[in-house]
């Protein structure tokens, strides 16, 4: 695996080695050893998957508080995304700063996410399928999210006028949150 540190600290981008014959491939996309060997200490708990029927379904931006923050590592298995993260870390020197990555089938890419962040993600194909690992459970009473085209973030998407869930369409600004972390 190929771990490169991005433009916010302690967030990842990494690439599996991936096998090929002419059977198909065959990839490690979580070893806790490697993880480790990079500072990356996440006991993950729960592994979820979504599926994005059309091009454009946008979902996020999320986040979970304290005492149930989660850390992820993301990846897509079907089509692509355009991944996007927000520090909402307070104490960090990229607070508010966000960063996005194109996660796809394709170049098999992940992304790992620190405690501390809203993530979102836009499915730049049909039939897009993402999973992820979380290291603590989902616990709706933390739950959090912020409006995916705040003014004050101004997010670069790849998108106009999005799919979104009714109550992704509710989530509030960065300034009015109140960050937990």
């Amino acid at each position: 695996m190929e771990f490169k540190k991005t433009a916010i600290d302690g967030v990842w981008l990494i690439k599996p080695n991936v096998f090929r014959d002419n059977r198909g491939f065959f990839l490690e996309w979580f070893s806790k050893r490697r993880f480790e060997e990079h500072g990356i200490m996440a006991d993950f708990v729960q592994d979820n998957q979504s599926s994005s029927v059309k091009r454009g379904v946008l979902r996020g931006l999320h986040f979970q508080s304290p005492p149930h923050s989660q850390a992820k590592l993301v990846r897509v298995v079907k089509g692509s995304a355009y991944d996007v993260i927000v520090d909402l870390r307070k104490d960090s020197e990229t607070f508010g700063c966000w960063q996005a990555f194109t996660l796809s089938a394709k170049n098999f890419q992940m992304v790992f996410i620190p405690i501390g962040f809203a993530h979102g993600f836009c499915a730049l194909e049909d039939d897009t399928v993402y999973i992820y690992k979380t290291d603590d459970f989902y616990a709706p009473q933390s739950e959090g999210g912020i409006i995916w085209n705040d003014p004050t973030l101004n997010i670069d998407w790849p998108i106009q006028t999005p799919i979104l869930s009714t109550k992704d369409k509710e989530l509030t600004t960065f300034t009015e949150i109140k960050s937990p972390f």
